[in-house]
């Protein structure tokens, strides 16, 4: 596991941001991954802090088909989500927000997955293959 941080505030939104970007780039994530799977990370932990209650979340790569595979966990103990379905439209929100950050989480990740109980939580597992740098001469 590169990166756990709990989440109950923003603040610990900056903090995850933070550590999952350094862990990335300690494993040679090329930059560009870096800035994709850091928004990532930071839309499933802003959902964490603004409906959630408090939660987890997981960032972890691992080797996968000549590359690395990128897996970000967020789990929560809030209200659950009532209709999935709707929540991964663009500009659906119950939250007054534009409604574009599940929505664009499904777009940058290969991978995804919500399973939500009302009254219990939410678990959002995203995937991502991520192609190494080549080496330069």
């Amino acid at each position: 596991m590169l990166c756990e941080i709990d989440i109950l505030s923003e603040s610990d939104v900056a903090v995850l941001v933070s550590r999952a970007g350094r862990a990335l780039r300690q494993v040679a994530v090329p930059e560009v991954e870096v800035g994709r799977l850091l928004t990532v990370c930071s839309e499933l932990a802003r959902n964490i802090a603004r409906y959630g209650n408090h939660g987890v979340v997981t960032l972890d790569v691992r080797p996968h088909d000549g590359g690395l595979r990128a897996v970000i966990e967020a789990n929560d103990r809030g209200p659950g989500i009532a209709d999935i379905d709707a929540a991964l439209r663009d500009h659906y929100s119950t939250g007054g927000t534009l409604g574009l950050g599940l929505p664009g989480v499904r777009r940058m990740m290969d991978v995804l997955r919500i399973e939500s109980n009302p009254g219990k939580g939410t678990r959002v597992r995203v995937e991502h293959q991520v192609v190494r740098r080549k080496p330069t001469r």
